[in-house]
């Protein structure tokens, strides 16, 4: 946690400079999770203290800023799936501020560098930040020539098919327009479209998206460009790009232009002349928030005149001219009425709090993450006290926040509202699900015990078992359309054997044991019928063949989630290699296991999660009868392998033969 860390004026240079590697690399891996495949592992609010962190000890070391600094780098590599497109001029991001006092000082810095005194002379706009993907629309003697999006600034990708769907979006502009005009601003989803979305999905038992910028920039990105069509993306224009010919000389001007050219562009956008006046817009806004139909994390402020903006230039990759006000995380009270303990698929038991329903941000909260017992207790995971020791207690009043799309979380606990004998929270010591015990292991390098509990129970533990098919069946994973969570769930526990699923091959072996049975047929079942269960057959009998990546993700493997699974895939090319491979580094040493630690993104603790799975004889079983119903199709391999060793060979794919 940041707030964990040593304050910068504390940090030695050696210290500085560790830490500054650790955030290039992390930063770096989050703006390719965020940017390049809508999923994002942490809220804006702390990526955006790690960039702040990262920005403190770059202002006390400047000896020590690196080549790959964050501060250097604007969005993420674009994506090989599309045609790369250079901007004609870069698509900056903007700095962002955080604080009433922090928006003043942008402004009294804009006035100092300008020379002028704060006299209000000086005009700005404020208009809110978007939460959606940056694009830039190339018109051409009027026409719509080309659609990228900001990629790392510099280049972009090419999506113009796509753009050509949405309606809001002009296709051609009107006569009195320059030649040459980039119109810039943000492809998002409206709230309303995207619960919609999601209710059909929710119907058609398949998994549920996650949040409307992360679908949206998805939408975005399809191939198929009909795709796109039907998921409904909106458009505001802001900026733009080269244009031959100013129509204005003030930033609103141009957006006034915009709107007389037929783009969208934002009704809560002002003209203000002093620092009050930006500060009660933000305000008006931020209480305007939960009842917008987008979603918005902040509110952007620009000096208007652009003749102004022209003489106070740019830093290395943001304008002086301009920052964004990001908005707080949002909290709110409410009493704790209960803690649940859900088994995840790793055997992990996580704390979930229910709570009296409380509207977080615009969004009604009744459930919160707790993270582990120790959280619980009101230690930190260095052993240190977090919430000044205060523990959570069932029937507190407690502080919820709510940071952008993440779950919610209890932060604090009013002790003032604790009321007499309540008792300290007893986390169980057995699994709630099958009744295993419930350990937490010691990290055999470290010492440290680690601060999740684990059902021992394995695949005998219904809850893992499920969770382990939900997984597989997931998005990212086999993506089978018809399986949902719900289909899962009938399919685990129905008694009739021909139409259960109780382990990943059988869901390729369903259709066989249905023609084959003398009893129910699934097309009699409620909530089935004829047409639903041919489609659904269907869809598994198109996922018979994979990507390898999505069939090592799909394995459910802890740590290894898809940007490993990526990882794993092009280096060991074929899943033959791969799996051959994992079996031979399961001593931990020998050539496999230094293999598999030299991949550049795969510790030793991923490494050891990867082995201990191979060395599971259920496991080998399982993935051996899998490989007899699908195809994991080849990657190009990274790594020079020799043949397989005579003593260790699939003799056919996922068996070992002696």
């Amino acid at each position: 946690m940041l707030n964990e860390k040593k304050p910068v004026e504390q940090l030695t240079e050696t210290e500085a400079a560790e830490e500054l590697a650790f955030l290039a690399s992390e930063l770096a891996r989050h703006d390719a999770l965020y940017h390049g495949q809508d999923a994002p592992e942490i809220s804006d609010a702390d990526y955006d203290a790690l960039k702040r962190r990262n920005d403190l000890i770059e202002d006390r070391f400047p000896a020590l800023i690196r080549e790959d600094s964050p501060s250097r780098k604007v969005g993420a590599a674009p994506s090989l799936t599309f045609q790369p497109v250079v901007h004609a001029r870069p698509m900056l991001s903007l700095d962002n501020t955080f604080s009433d006092e922090d928006a003043r000082d942008f402004v009294a810095g804009v006035y100092r560098f300008l020379g002028k005194l704060p006299d209000h002379s000086i005009a700005f706009t404020a208009e809110p930040k978007i939460d959606g993907l940056s694009m830039s629309l190339r018109y051409e003697n009027r026409r719509l020539v080309t659609a990228a999006t900001r990629g790392d600034g510099t280049t972009g990708e090419n999506v113009t098919a796509n753009i050509r769907t949405i309606r809001m979006i002009p296709q051609t502009l009107p006569a009195d327009a320059p030649d040459v005009v980039e119109v810039r601003g943000e492809i998002y989803m409206a709230k309303s479209d995207f619960a919609a979305l999601n209710a059909e999905m929710a119907a058609q038992g398949r998994p549920l998206y996650v949040n409307p910028r992360n679908t949206a920039s998805g939408s975005l990105r399809q191939l198929d460009a009909k795709v796109t069509a039907s998921r409904k993306l909106r458009f505001f224009a802001y900026a733009w790009g080269e244009i031959s010919a100013m129509p204005a000389e003030t930033q609103f001007g141009m957006v006034e232009t915009f709107k007389a050219w037929g783009f969208p562009v934002n009704p809560l956008m002002q003209r203000l002349s002093s620092a009050d006046e930006l500060l009660q817009h933000y305000h008006h806004i931020e209480r305007e928030r939960p009842d917008l139909d987008y979603d918005i994390d902040g509110v952007v402020y620009k000096v208007d005149r652009l003749d102004l903006q022209a003489r106070l230039g740019f830093r290395s990759r943001s304008p002086r001219w301009a920052t964004a006000h990001k908005f707080p995380a949002e909290q709110a009270f409410t009493r704790l009425k209960g803690i649940d303990i859900q088994v995840g698929r790793t055997g992990a038991l996580t704390p979930v709090a229910r709570l009296e329903p409380i509207t977080v941000g615009g969004v009604v909260v009744t459930n919160a993450t707790l993270h582990n017992e120790d959280y619980i207790r009101g230690i930190g995971n260095s052993g240190e006290p977090i919430r000044e020791g205060r523990d959570i207690r069932i029937g507190d009043m407690v502080i919820v926040q709510r940071a952008g799309d993440v779950i919610p979380q209890i932060v604090d606990v009013v002790m003032d509202e604790r009321a007499e004998g309540a008792e300290p929270y007893r986390f169980p010591a057995t699994c709630p699900v099958c009744g295993s015990h419930a350990v937490r292991d010691i990290n055999e390098k470290t010492g440290k015990v680690d601060a999740v509990r684990r059902c021992t129970g394995g695949f005998v533990c219904r809850a893992q078992a499920v969770e382990h098919l939900k997984h597989f069946v997931s998005r990212h994973a086999f993506d089978i359309e018809g399986l949902g969570s719900k289909q899962i769930e009938f399919f685990f526990e129905a008694e009739d054997s021909a139409m259960q699923i109780r382990t990943a091959p059988e869901i390729f072996t369903l259709k066989r044991r249905q023609q084959k049975s003398e009893l129910t047929k699934l097309e009699n079942i409620d909530g089935f019928g004829k047409v639903s269960v041919e489609k659904l057959f269907e869809a598994i009998e198109k996922r018979r063949t994979i990507a390898l990546h999505r069939f090592i993700y799909a394995l459910g493997i802890r740590h290894v989630g898809e940007t490993t699974a990526k990882l794993l895939a092009r280096s060991y090319g074929s899943y033959d290699h791969f799996g051959e491979a994992m079996v031979e580094a399961g001593s931990l040493a020998g050539d496999a296991w230094n293999e598999l630690n030299s991949i550049e993104g795969i510790g030793e603790v991923v490494a050891r999660a990867i082995v201990e799975f191979y060395k599971e004889p259920r496991n080998l079983k399982v993935v051996s009868a899998l490989l007899e119903e699908v195809r994991p199709e080849s990657a190009e391999s990274r790594l020079r392998r020799t043949a397989p060793s005579p003593a260790r060979r699939w003799s056919s794919p996922g068996r070992l033969k002696k």
